[in-house]
């Protein structure tokens, strides 16, 4: 949504929109203005756009019927509806022999016969979805895309039948086509029609169909072979999977420019995962090499018979079979598990108001006259202002006369916040890329940014990110959407009671609104114990947590300690993954396991992405030190690409919390009101933060510029309506496990074990470590298949036996034994002290 610009010329030229004096009686503008006011509101009403739903709706059905009875009584009609349309309805001798009457014949003349022919029934289909979408409220029809095409359809069709009548006024064409059709003739001739005809048709095809030359080809080879018409060559709005929440349209109001609707992207719904097993009849490599008793050429010499042994050559499929392969096994779709999950509904949230904002013209008209009044005390010349009014700050942006120095306007902050009598003023000198001179004023009274407004913004719905957040609006009333896998991390400060928990909740409520548990977990650490409490009930859906731990939430230090070094272990494992599959980021790895090009049985899986929220960081790093801040530095460093981002927040900004290391890794910070300049030079690495108003008021940086924005804001009990309908939902068995995590001290225990005590897998477990020489659990889980947790308590018994070394951190362990031989004789004398 656009906001609207009000424009000052501080000599007197003001803009016509801008209110005059006030007199005893309202100018007919006002007046006008008060009327569109009403019709507005009258509209917004739902029984009203029940009303006209339903009204067109029936309109439409109208149409069609009387469409349809003209194509059989046009000719006992047609001398009497030659005249003009409303001319009929002034003859009551008429009796007209369509169905629908005088008007249904009337209807039938001008638009079948004048104008477009057949094509008419599209203009009253366009009507009934219009209604439909009105009175329902029903976003799944797209209303522009079928005016689109319809547009293109009618003239199409109407042209077509005109060209196969020839010279002839038919109702297949209708007096559109006719036009057309013989405009085209005259300019092309009848060959150059034809192409024109054939062409745009093709182009229709290939655009709304996506119909290109290899689907064509491959469409005709099914239909050679007798098979019917796969679900592969339908569109894709044919087959996508419709499950998002309902958003309501924002409400329009009269503004300067529009911004262009953003492209919806379409969701993909993919097959089921199908087995990589060698099907019936395919060739692997150990069947290339096969004698073949038949081509055995056998040579005789000295009196002994040589059989040479023909090799055959191993085939290779080429790029279109292997596409065929894909299409037979159908991609791997990771959302199958919990294939009948539904997103959160957009009724869960509190409608705090439509994000409209009030715009006070006397506020304004004062605001800009002590501006002015304040900088020419000092002398300072301004040749144009403009206000940008936001729902909770209003920027006043200037441009100064020439020679005025810009550092004279910067040093007046303190002046125009006494003039202005305001809390927060903050001049932006300059803003860039724009050449003039900023002053945020706050708002006497400041709208609420909600977040159902910010979700149901069609700037979130068709948001092409992979972790999308919805943060607020703007000061130009814009809804704020950005990607967190692009930060790649997330750093928040501010003083106690500023709206660090509400981001918090907004942040994790965003990326509920968008994505299938299967393609992110959440690994939550709250050491307040009280703020994060309320997401438990999506444990099983959303979570992550280390194995044999009953709470997912984090609240213990020693836990977090080792959730870290968990997730660290995670980092590496998830990086040798990538290794193997030679590729470079999670994106392209998931691409590649969702194409069928990684081959589970060598450890490979669909990794979902990992983001780890801290809520109190100061806490931590009082309580644990070096402990939480190096693993934390390492992750920052690395993780990004394997997909674990971190959010951190803090209410203490000092800089023996936020350090050196955690500040070059964290580009991304958002900063709420501070007390002073100091704090607000360490979160942001300059100034500002201090100027703000508080309640959910926040700048936003990424590096470079500082972008103010009004957090939405989002109630504990919207929060806890959103996890309890994720909840009650089928979910998977268990949270996302971790990889287990031993400290330095828990090795000790491990020694004590039983050898009765043995697992089953035990002497196979110790022969593949050796073969191997790399003590890893994941090696035993790829080769041997077993789970995580089993493969550690083996590795643990292992250890205990003297097979394999100590925890060495992410490093695989040491192994002790050097071959199979000396393996053998630790198991016997093992064996032989259990008899």
């Amino acid at each position: 949504m656009r906001y609207r610009v009000l424009n000052f010329n501080i000599f007197g030229a003001f803009r016509a929109h801008m209110p005059k004096k006030r007199t005893t009686k309202k100018s007919n503008s006002t007046a006008g203005k008060e009327m569109i006011n009403q019709w507005k509101e009258t509209l917004r009403d739902k029984r009203m756009q029940a009303v006209l739903g339903i009204f067109l709706v029936f309109t439409g059905i109208f149409m069609a019927g009387a469409f349809i009875s003209f194509f059989f009584t046009w000719k006992a009609d047609q001398s009497e509806v030659t005249g003009s349309f409303w001319s009929l309805f002034s003859n009551p001798a008429f009796q007209a022999k369509n169905v629908f009457g005088t008007l249904g014949a009337a209807l039938g003349q001008q638009f079948v016969y004048r104008w477009f022919g057949i094509s008419a029934f599209l203009v009253s289909f366009l009507i009934v979805l219009t209604g439909l979408r009105i009175a329902l409220k029903e976003n799944r029809i797209k209303l522009l895309r079928f005016i689109r095409w319809s547009f293109f359809l009618t003239l199409w069709v109407s042209t077509f039948f005109a060209f196969l009548a020839g010279n002839d006024h038919t109702l297949m064409s209708g007096g559109l086509g006719y036009s057309l059709n013989q405009w085209l003739i005259t300019v092309m001739g009848w060959p150059g029609t034809l192409l024109l005809l054939i062409g745009t048709l093709l182009v229709f095809l290939a655009v709304r169909f996506k119909w290109t030359p290899e689907r064509i080809r491959e469409f005709f080879d099914k239909v050679l072979a007798g098979k019917p018409r796969s679900e592969e060559f339908l569109d894709d709005t044919e087959t996508e999977a419709i499950n998002q929440v309902e958003a309501e349209p924002e409400t329009a109001t009269l503004e300067v420019d529009f911004s262009e609707n953003e492209e919806e992207a379409p969701v993909d719904e993919e097959p089921e995962f199908a087995s990589l097993a060698k099907p019936i009849g395919e060739t692997t490599e150990a069947d290339l090499k096969v004698e073949e008793r038949g081509d055995e050429d056998s040579v005789q010499e000295d009196g002994l018979e040589l059989n040479v042994e023909q090799v055959v050559e191993e085939d290779s499929l080429d790029e279109r079979e292997l596409d065929k392969k894909l299409k037979e096994f159908g991609e791997y779709d990771p959302t199958l598990d919990l294939s009948k999950f539904k997103l959160p509904p957009i009724d869960l949230l509190v409608d705090h108001g439509s994000g409209n904002i009030k715009i006070d013209q006397d506020e304004l008209e004062a605001n800009k006259n002590r501006i002015v009044e304040t900088l020419q005390n000092y002398k300072i010349d301004i040749s144009k202002i403009k206000a940008t009014i936001g729902p909770t700050v209003t920027l006043y942006e200037i441009i100064p006369a020439a020679g005025v120095r810009i550092s004279k306007i910067k040093n007046l902050e303190d002046d125009i916040a006494l003039s202005l009598s305001a809390l927060g003023i903050r001049i932006i000198a300059p803003i860039p890329g724009r050449g003039t001179i900023g002053i945020e004023v706050p708002n006497k009274e400041p709208s609420v940014v909600g977040m159902r407004a910010v979700i149901a913004s069609e700037k979130f719905q068709n948001a092409k990110m992979e972790l999308p957040i919805a943060l607020g609006k703007t000061i130009s009333n814009e809804t704020f959407v950005t990607d967190l896998t692009r930060m790649p991390h997330l750093l928040m400060a501010g003083a106690t009671g500023q709206g660090k928990s509400v981001g918090l909740n907004a942040i994790l409520a965003s990326i509920l609104y968008k994505k299938h548990p299967s393609q992110v977990k959440f690994v939550l650490v709250d050491p307040k114990k009280v703020e994060l409490t309320l997401f438990n009930q999506i444990e099983r859906h959303y979570l992550a947590k280390l194995p044999d731990t009953e709470e997912a939430i984090i609240t213990d230090t020693t836990k977090v300690i080792n959730t870290l070094n968990s997730l660290c272990i995670e980092m590496d494992n998830r990086y040798e993954l990538l290794k193997n599959a030679m590729v470079r980021n999670i994106k392209e790895y998931n691409a590649k396991f969702i194409k069928r090009k990684l081959n589970p049985e060598e450890g490979h899986k669909y990794l979902p992405y990992i983001v780890l929220v801290i809520d109190e960081f100061a806490d931590l790093i009082m309580t644990a030190g070096k402990e939480v801040e190096t693993p934390i530095a390492r992750l920052a460093q690395l993780a990004r690409a394997i997909g674990i981002h971190l959010i951190i927040a803090t209410q203490r900004p000092s800089v023996n919390v936020i350090t050196g290391i955690i500040k070059a890794n964290f580009p991304a910070r958002i900063g709420f009101r501070v007390t002073s300049k100091i704090d607000s030079r360490t979160i942001l690495d300059q100034g500002g933060a201090d100027q703000l108003i508080g309640r959910g008021d926040l700048l936003f940086s990424t590096g470079g510029d500082l972008l103010r924005i009004q957090c939405a804001f989002i109630d504990t009990p919207e929060v806890e309506a959103i996890t309890e309908y994720i909840g009650s939902q089928r979910a998977y068995p268990t949270a996302y496990e971790l990889p287990e995590y031993v400290g330095e001290d828990g090795g000790s225990d491990a020694l004590g074990i039983d050898p009765e005590d043995r697992d089953a897998m035990f002497e196979d477990a110790a022969r593949v470590i050796v073969i191997h020489q790399q003590g890893s659990a994941s090696l035993l889980q790829r080769k041997l298949k077993l789970g995580y947790n089993r493969a550690g308590r083996i590795i643990d018994q292992l250890e205990a036996a003297g097979i394999i070394g100590p925890f060495e951190g992410s490093k695989a362990r040491q192994v002790l034994v050097p071959d199979e031989m000396a393996l053998e004789q630790i198991l016997n004398k093992g064996n032989k002290n259990e008899m």
